[in-house]
């Protein structure tokens, strides 16, 4: 049996926040279209024509964003295609139609991704307009008369569904190159619109009016609710702290509210209580719908309120120990898919240790997904043990309750799950975590982690709504503190339940809509006292059909795995013992743990449609 870490599916990933939720019809209407000639200058003032490409056998126009994260995924690959086809007579252009975007960072964006075409700035969107492009990345492709043959996405390696993003470990279908390829060869366009997923472009506001204006409420709003991660240094797209950055995602940030996506909350709000609950109220959302409809008005500037202050450096303090994953930094491709990588540290911890407190920090932010620290104590046989710790953007450091602490045994390695997310660029990185410890006599209650799982996973090929459960009874009085539940690419749906000795029957979280990237923790707001004989169910849907955009492979028969395109069910918990009092006892021992807190089903799963 495996008793893994309560907070193992926290996990993030910021590709979610571009997510594109209703058709466009703009992409569609341009095929067929003749484009007339225009000039836009490039990153270093030269001006450059559609003329210009005039004896291109096919251009290809990709309009991009500096900060879209879909966008820095697909540069490399645009620069790939660009090379393959240079020899057959084919172009490529490249326009960035972002109001937020300055010279600046458009030269970066092109030398960051080694972008030997040309990248031109469309200052009020006139281009956009004209090819009607919606999105980035968003490509379109003209023949040699400048009619467009082709417009929508790149390929379908990576993309949005309703609720995450994916990234497939393996390309089925090149859409451009196969559209590039049929226009050489004199052929109509098999698939001439394929619908893109990516960043809204931020155009320029014709008209702003309104009382709603960013000095006087919108600051605030992302103050408060976004820029923990939405600021410099910190693993989101771009930054949230100033007018002239916030004006071109004015329409983005409306979209991704309107549909719940920002701030990620997924909590049925018809269950349980959550301290931790990152909804915005209806008053905040229809302040930011006024103010996009009327134009995102800057406002008086004195009017703003003083900048948010954040903790730099270490939020737990200055640790007692730093450990390193490894000695030599990871390296991380621009793209594809990255295996979870785990590292094996020996701390040299030659007594037993009581943590207070830990903070995971990664190397490179912008690449590391997540980490879980588990601890490997002495003789173990399962590589993943109990948690020591863990990192996903936007969460606290880990610092137990007064008189609380995490128990490791003498001898004890720590073991580093790794999972990378590429973002277009090449990185290294090289993770640590902060440890704080605690006296010894100072412990009253030991800190556990707990699971209701089912490894016996065995998802039929095309099943749209598998069901998977499990359930542990409680052999003592128990409180618990938080619940995590982790699915994988593959999952729909999560909740728990709980089942009282009385036969009463309570759900403690529903999670309707599951999201692989945002695999979130929710504290309890206020500790459940869970009597002895109760039953924890977990129940969790999966859907292994073609339908499921972010499916590996929807002809496969699914089963557990650490893999992302394998499966897990966990409905992880972190509890203390009510009547617990390790003063009273021998200090620095832990605590008898005769009532295994963990359950994990095997071969017996119950599964169904």
């Amino acid at each position: 049996m495996r008793t893994v870490w309560q907070t193992a599916g926290v996990v993030v990933t910021i590709l979610a926040c571009c997510q594109v939720f209703a058709d466009e019809p703009a992409t569609s209407s341009s095929v067929g279209k003749k484009i007339e000639n225009f000039s836009l200058p490039d990153y270093r003032g030269k001006v450059q024509a559609l003329d210009d490409f005039r004896d291109a056998k096919a251009l290809v126009v990709a309009f991009v964003g500096a900060e879209c994260p879909l966008a820095k995924v697909y540069a490399p690959r645009l620069a790939t295609l660009a090379s393959e086809y240079e020899s057959k007579g084919v172009k490529f252009l490249a326009i960035d139609s972002n109001l937020q975007d300055s010279l600046t960072e458009i030269a970066a964006f092109a030398r960051i991704h080694n972008l030997s075409f040309p990248v031109l700035k469309d200052m009020s969107n006139k281009v956009a307009d004209a090819f009607g492009a919606m999105r980035t990345p968003e490509v379109f492709l003209l023949d040699q008369d400048r009619v467009v043959r082709y417009g929508g996405r790149i390929d379908d390696q990576y993309g949005f569904k309703t609720g995450a993003g994916y990234a497939k470990p393996r390309l089925a279908r090149r859409d451009l190159a196969e559209a590039i390829d049929e226009v050489l060869a004199g052929k109509p366009v098999s698939q001439p619109v394929v619908k893109a997923d990516g960043c809204l472009i931020g155009r320029v506001k014709r008209e702003q009016k309104g009382d709603v204006t960013y000095s006087n409420q919108i600051a605030r709003i992302l103050q408060d609710r976004c820029q923990v991660c939405h600021r410099a240094g910190e693993v989101a797209p771009f930054a949230m702290d100033s007018y002239d950055e916030i004006v071109g995602w004015g329409e983005m940030i409306r979209e991704v509210v309107d549909q719940g996506r920002m701030p990620p909350w997924y909590a049925n709000p018809a269950h349980g209580k959550f301290a931790n609950d990152a909804r915005l109220s209806d008053e905040e959302k229809q302040q930011i719908v006024a103010w996009v409809e009327n134009g995102c008005p800057e406002g008086d500037r004195s009017q703003l309120p003083p900048p948010r202050q954040f903790a730099k450096g270490w939020r737990i303090g200055q640790p007692d120990e730093i450990i390193y994953m490894s000695n030599e930094p990871c390296d991380v491709p621009a793209e594809g898919t990255v295996a979870y990588k785990y590292f094996t540290v020996d701390p040299g911890w030659s007594e037993d240790k009581w943590v207070q407190a830990t903070e995971s920090r990664p190397g490179d932010p912008a690449v590391v997904h997540h980490i879980i620290v588990f601890i490997m104590a002495p003789g173990a046989v399962d590589p993943m043990g109990a948690g020591l710790g863990g990192y996903a953007p936007g969460n606290p450091a880990d610092v137990q309750p007064p008189g609380t602490a995490i128990f490791v045994p003498k001898g004890s390695k720590l073991l580093f799950q790794m999972h990378y997310t590429p973002n277009g660029t090449a990185s290294k990185d090289r993770s640590s975590i902060g440890v704080v410890f605690a006296d010894p006599k100072t412990v009253k209650k030991q800190f556990r982690g707990g699971l209701v799982g089912n490894m016996g996973l065995k998802i039929p090929p095309g099943a749209p709504n598998y069901e998977i459960s499990a359930q542990h009874r409680f052999r003592r009085d128990t409180v618990l503190l938080n619940l995590t539940p982790h699915m994988h690419l593959r999952g729909k749906d999560f909740r728990y339940v709980l089942n009282y000795p009385d036969g009463k029957s309570e759900i403690l979280l529903d999670v309707p809509a599951w999201d692989f990237n945002w695999q979130l923790r929710y504290d309890l707001a206020e500790p459940k006292l869970v009597p002895k004989g109760a039953v924890l169910k977990c129940i969790a849907h999966y859907d292994n059909s073609a339908d499921n955009l972010a499916n590996p492979d929807p002809k496969a028969t699914v089963r557990f795995g650490d893999q992302t395109w394998e499966e897990m069910m966990f409905g992880f918990y972190a509890s203390i013992d009510p009547n617990e009092d390790l003063t009273a006892k021998l200090a620095g021992k832990a605590a008898d743990a005769s009532d295994d807190a963990s359950t994990i089903e095997g071969e017996d799963a119950k599964g169904g449609q």
